[in-house]
């Protein structure tokens, strides 16, 4: 009616009215009545946005992996990007009047696939694809002090890299140098083992192989011992038998010692006997032959002096003419000898 017309912003459009080329109102969540022919009207998205995006990069070893992610802003100074791009309502103020509004968002993009690009051609393949934590941090930081952003009053929230991925021709390849290195080293964790077990056995053939060297040891230091021992009883046994001859010696010098001396004892007594018996007989050589025969007789048994009688009838047989012998006396005398036998 008449060109009255009412508008209603949300609490995260910064809505901003011009009049004459010059701002009458601005501010977020604005409701109004204005006079559309003689008014502008501009709408900024003031609230947090996040755009996703996916480009490709060529890293240093040129090749070519594919960036995944989202970027997180928000218009923090809309009277700086309203002054750069067209935010301009329409007359009916549903939708805007060019398409730059759109254009916020890929300038946005291409901001953060410069910055990306300018990360990844700095470094190789396999380093890229493990580097989508600091290639996030560097593009957020990155776009901090990027001239464009900080123009139309952009505030970067943050920057996600969801993913870093190769060509399907590449991967197949990095699969297949993974999977060799997997096999190479769990054949190096076989060998491993097996050296390992090797060492162990050797060590235990060692260890046994020690022990059986200290048995041996300590049964030659046995042999060694008893040996000794031996050998210090046969030097003891072969002392005592030298002592034993020495004493043998000393005893048979003492024995020969005590027949030379007995020898020489006798020889004494002998030659004290002999002249003794030389005097003796030296005193009966005058003597009367009868009277040492009468001395002689005393003490004798009756037969020893009827034997001795007959013995004297003997010597002067010459002069006894006859001599006869009873049959008693006879009797008597043999009865008398086996008397005395018995």
């Amino acid at each position: 009616m008449l060109g009255i017309r009412f508008i209603k912003s949300q609490p995260t459009t910064y809505l901003i009215e011009y009049k004459s080329g010059k701002v009458a109102r601005q501010g977020l969540g604005l409701s109004f009545f204005y006079f559309a022919p003689t008014t502008t009207l501009a709408a900024i998205p003031a609230g947090g946005r996040n755009e996703s995006f996916i480009f490709q990069q060529v890293t240093t070893d040129f090749q070519t992996i594919t960036v995944q992610g989202q970027v997180a802003y928000r218009i923090s100074e809309p009277t700086k990007v309203a002054a750069m791009l067209n935010f301009a309502l329409k007359a009916d103020g549903k939708g805007y009047e060019s398409d730059e509004p759109e254009k916020l968002r890929q300038r946005v993009l291409s901001a953060v696939e410069v910055l990306s690009q300018k990360f990844i051609k700095a470094i190789a393949l396999k380093e890229a694809l493990l580097a989508s934590d600091k290639l996030a941090e560097y593009v957020t930081r990155a776009l901090h002090d990027y001239p464009e952003i900080t123009e139309l009053g952009i505030e970067i929230q943050g920057v996600l890299v969801l993913a870093i991925k190769p060509t399907p021709e590449t991967a197949r390849a990095l699969e297949a140098e993974a999977r060799e290195m997997i096999l190479r080293q769990s054949d190096e964790a076989i060998f491993v083992r097996r050296n390992a077990a090797i060492e162990n056995e050797r060590r235990i053939r060692q260890s046994e192989l020690d022990t059986e060297i200290a048995v041996e040891q300590k049964k030659r230091m046995i042999r060694e011992t008893q040996m000794e021992a031996e050998a210090s009883i046969q030097r003891k046994k072969q002392a005592l038998r030298d002592m034993q001859m020495e004493a043998d010696v000393i005893l048979e010098e003492k024995r020969k010692a005590l027949v030379a001396k007995q020898a020489e004892n006798t020889k004494t007594i002998a030659e004290a006997e002999a002249h003794r018996v030389a005097a003796v007989m030296q005193a009966l050589e005058n003597v009367d032959p009868r009277i040492v025969q009468a001395l002689s007789a005393a003490g004798m048994q009756p037969n020893q002096l009827i034997a001795q009688a007959f013995v004297g009838i003997a010597e002067r047989a010459d002069k006894i003419g006859q001599f006869n012998m009873s049959p008693d006396l006879l009797q008597t005398l043999l009865n008398g000898e086996q008397g005395n036998g018995r």
